[in-house]
């Protein structure tokens, strides 16, 4: 046996040592799909989205067994490992993520899945808490309140010093974001900043002058530009 046969040898049999029977294989799933499902909820519990994907969340739980099965599968041998990430690196995948949140627990299904198949369960079980600990303090934490769109329609542009005038005693910050004049009615665009308890008396105030066609108050979470 030459010294080329001895070390392709010795370097498959490395790579070859995961135990493959049957009741390891059914305790690592079991772990993981234990994992996903904890993934499923905190994901529905910890979101707070108007939209809720159902759809989203499932494929996350689905991600961290497939992942997983993945990480079984190329511990079992290296030829098949080395074949499976020739496959997997032809995979393109085009459907953007706009939620950082949802970028954040991807990621967190993708890395238990690794961790589980390598047979590190408590490694898992030590980032589930740490993650779920850190989204629940960090949400908790103040931030300053985004503000506020004021949008206003008047008859025309001459009382725009009257409207103004009324948004300045409720509100200590404004920027008119824009005016737009069609068919003798002017619309205006205000980012306001004010508190809860003013909110109602500055959307009275706007609506009871006369010049005013309609008036509405909106808020958002700061990510809209205006």
């Amino acid at each position: 046996m030459t010294f080329k046969d001895i070390f392709k040898k010795s370097f498959i049999q490395g790579f070859s040592r995961f135990d493959m029977s049957p009741t390891n294989m059914i305790v690592v799933f079991a772990i993981s799909t234990v994992f996903a499902i904890y993934i499923f909820m905190a994901y529905r519990l910890l979101t707070r989205k108007t939209f809720y994907s159902k759809s989203f969340n499932i494929s996350l739980a689905a991600v961290t067994m497939i992942t997983t099965a993945i990480i079984i599968t190329i511990q079992s041998s290296v030829v098949i490992s080395l074949g499976m990430v020739g496959a997997l690196s032809i995979v393109r995948f085009r459907t953007a993520v706009k939620e950082p949140m949802d970028l954040a627990f991807l990621f967190w299904a993708v890395a238990t899945g690794i961790i589980c198949g390598a047979g590190l369960a408590e490694i898992a079980c030590l980032l589930a808490l740490v993650l779920t600990i850190a989204f629940v303090v960090l949400d908790r934490i103040p931030v300053g309140r985004a503000p506020q769109i004021l949008m206003v329609s008047t008859k025309g542009y001459e009382n725009e010093k009257d409207l103004i005038e009324t948004v300045k005693k409720s509100c200590p910050y404004y920027t008119v974001k824009s005016r737009n004049l069609s068919g003798g009615q002017a619309n205006y665009v205000i980012e306001v900043r004010t508190n809860k308890a003013k909110e109602g008396d500055l959307i009275s105030g706007v609506s009871a002058l006369s010049f005013v066609t309609s008036s509405s108050l909106l808020a958002h979470d700061g990510e809209i530009t205006v």
